[in-house]
């Protein structure tokens, strides 16, 4: 069911100095930088490896991200894994006992298709999983 590790998101307090970290200093090049409404978040991208490290800022003190800072400070906020279909993703994971935070799958911003495992399942660990296409599971 689960084909790769597609991101590792990482909280941040302010992007362009994590930018110049993972891009001037390690020298990863960065793909790409897009503000999400809906999150209200500012989201930068680094693949590296067959996998990508995307850097989340909050826009806004009552957002996901921000909260995640105030409680646990900057740092790893999420891992996204890559399955086929997240929907059966979801019922195969709901009835292994795996509490959801979404019960049904959402589209991004940007396209992408997603849902959240609670961390309460999964030892303290926000999973994303991401529908991926064929072409992408390498």
């Amino acid at each position: 069911m689960i084909k790769k590790v597609e991101h590792i998101g990482v909280a941040v307090e302010n992007i362009e100095k994590s930018i110049h970290i993972f891009r001037d200093l390690l020298g990863i090049p960065l793909e790409k930088v897009y503000e999400s409404d809906v999150i209200k978040t500012k989201i930068a991208f680094f693949p590296v490896g067959g996998c990508t490290i995307e850097l989340i800022e909050p826009m806004d003190p009552s957002s996901p991200a921000a909260k995640f800072i105030q409680k646990r400070g900057e740092g790893i906020h999420h891992i996204c894994l890559g399955v086929e279909n997240v929907e059966a993703a979801l019922r195969e994971f709901e009835a292994k006992g795996i509490e959801l935070l979404n019960k049904t799958p959402r589209k991004t911003q940007d396209g992408r298709i997603i849902a959240f495992l609670s961390p309460k399942s999964t030892n303290g660990v926000l999973i994303e999983l991401m529908e991926i296409g064929a072409e992408q599971q390498a």
